[in-house]
């Protein structure tokens, strides 16, 4: 049985404005009711906008898989609905055989903005999921600790967040995920905001937590070679509303460095078929 599973997942949106273009929001508040459930059916209703269709994914325990998409197809979308943060407007998402309503410690988010507490020591941050969890508290140390030495963080552990570089922020983000022992390591963007030489370090080390705590991690992004680069495999999604184009295996030894050659093939397979998808989203974004 696979770890999780998204069943015909779509999400719709209230528009706000006229024009295809317009800003759109959540229609969390009201979507709920049997009236509201009806209308998120298979066509869009009059206001709303699709942002998601029909997607049907299947993840392995322990799978490492990337999405890839245009900007505004809804990755973030589903990431937060198997989150439990947000709600489909049709679907469900199944994790170990059971429905997701809500969020939940099996499964936890790390956002391209780390959202550390400046206020408190890279321990007390690594620390505090831990503390609201109740964990006592030489026993949540000894845990962090542990976290921090793999992420190479351990004489840090005192620091305030607000002395650390960018990279080594992402780093505390990731240690506060690990701590928590999720069953799923849901990854927003999180390299996006660093500079490439750090951001390949980060791709490298990733990969060997992955290979030490072997945890399934579903990671957003919009870069190409770090999605070929960190994914057994790749889903690509079309433009909005976004649906699963091609899911891409990537069958390549592990760790690898986004400037090794031998990804290239796999690099290319991906961007023929967004190439197609990219186009049609930067019309839309023009009107």
């Amino acid at each position: 049985m696979a770890k999780l599973e998204i069943r015909d997942i779509s999400k719709y949106f209230k528009v706000i404005g006229n024009s295809s273009s317009s800003a759109f929001t959540s229609t969390r508040s009201s979507q709920f009711s049997p009236d509201s459930m009806h209308l998120a059916g298979e066509s869009s209703p009059d206001g709303m906008m699709e942002a998601v269709e029909n997607v049907n994914l299947s993840i392995a325990e322990g799978e490492f898989v990337c999405f890839v998409g245009p900007s505004g197809c809804g990755k973030s979308t589903l990431l937060n609905i198997i989150a439990g943060l947000d709600r489909p407007s049709k679907g469900e998402v199944i994790l170990n055989g059971r429905l997701v309503t809500e969020p939940g410690p099996d499964r936890i988010m790390v956002f391209q903005d780390n959202a550390l507490f400046p206020w408190l020591k890279v321990i007390e941050n690594v620390q505090f999921g831990l503390k609201i969890a109740g964990v006592e508290k030489q026993k949540r140390y000894q845990i962090s600790m542990r976290y921090l030495d793999m992420m190479q963080l351990t004489k840090f552990a005192e620091a305030y967040t607000y002395q650390l570089s960018g990279g080594m922020k992402q780093r505390v983000s990731l240690a506060r995920a690990l701590v928590m022992d999720p069953e799923i390591l849901l990854m927003d963007e999180p390299f996006a905001a660093l500079d490439s030489q750090t951001r390949d370090l980060l791709l490298v080390e990733l990969q060997l937590i992955w290979a030490k705590t072997r945890k399934t991690i579903l990671f957003v992004t919009h870069n190409i070679s770090e999605s070929v680069c960190l994914g057994d495999r790749v889903i690509v999604f079309t433009n909005r509303p976004g649906k699963v184009k091609k899911e891409i295996e990537i069958g390549y030894r592990r760790p690898r460095l986004t400037e090794d050659n031998n990804l290239y093939k796999y690099q290319r397979q991906v961007l023929d078929e967004l190439k197609t998808e990219i186009m049609p989203s930067w019309k839309v974004e023009e009107k």
